[in-house]
């Protein structure tokens, strides 16, 4: 599935009617990567399921980003929440074909799911987030934080504790912020570094066919 230039380019599982009232997933592909990065773990998540892997808008090295990083993993709030704003505008009219709509992120992906989830509650079932974190934003106006604390969010959050990559100040925001704002599943898998592992996703389908499916 390829769209037109203002519009992400994104790959589907189904690209017909079958996919009509089906549950969604779509995958966040982290900083630097594409959107056929984290399509092949869909092979071993549940078939009820259709998945959509979407690019990001911004390039990076040699693949895309969802907004600007430093060095640091620094950011700009406003950077993030147009990012946010843009990508629900593309999801949107897909998710009202669908019976639901799940986000799986990885690294920057995990910021960037959590984030459309802060800002559409509502229309969004379950988050997994991989090797990433939550953006810190108190004084943001598109994040939606109090309707969490009354409808918490199921979230799945994996990582590796010796994760190289993301800051401690990110993890520390995260784990203060997520057992306040979500229902989490939060497991922890050695040596994995900032990468997943498949005990990891098997754990995931486990909790995409609890959670979504109701299994």
């Amino acid at each position: 599935m390829t769209t037109n230039e203002s519009q992400p380019v994104a790959l589907i599982s189904k690209n017909d009617d079958s996919r009509l009232g089906t549950p969604l997933l779509v995958f966040l592909h982290g900083y630097g990567s594409n959107e056929q990065d984290l399509m092949g773990l869909s092979q071993y998540l549940p078939e009820e399921f259709t998945y959509l892997s979407v690019r990001a808008p911004l390039q990076a090295g040699p693949g895309f980003s969802w907004f600007p990083l430093s060095q640091e993993i620094d950011y700009s709030i406003a950077s993030v929440e147009d990012s946010v704003r843009s990508l629900w505008s593309f999801l949107e009219p897909l998710a009202e074909q669908h019976s639901s709509l799940t986000l799986l992120g990885f690294s920057q992906g995990m910021a960037m799911a959590t984030s459309l989830a802060r800002y559409q509650r509502e229309a969004v079932s379950a988050v997994v987030g991989l090797s990433g974190f939550a953006i810190e934003a108190p004084d943001s106006q598109l994040f939606n934080d109090s309707l969490l604390e009354t409808a918490p969010l199921p979230l799945f959050w994996g990582r590796d504790l010796a994760d190289p990559v993301i800051t401690q100040d990110k993890i520390a925001y995260t784990l203060g912020w997520a057992p306040k704002h979500t229902e989490l599943r939060h497991e922890t898998y050695p040596q994995i570094a900032h990468s997943v592992c498949m005990e990891e996703i098997q754990d995931v389908a486990q909790f995409l066919n609890q959670v979504v499916l109701g299994k």
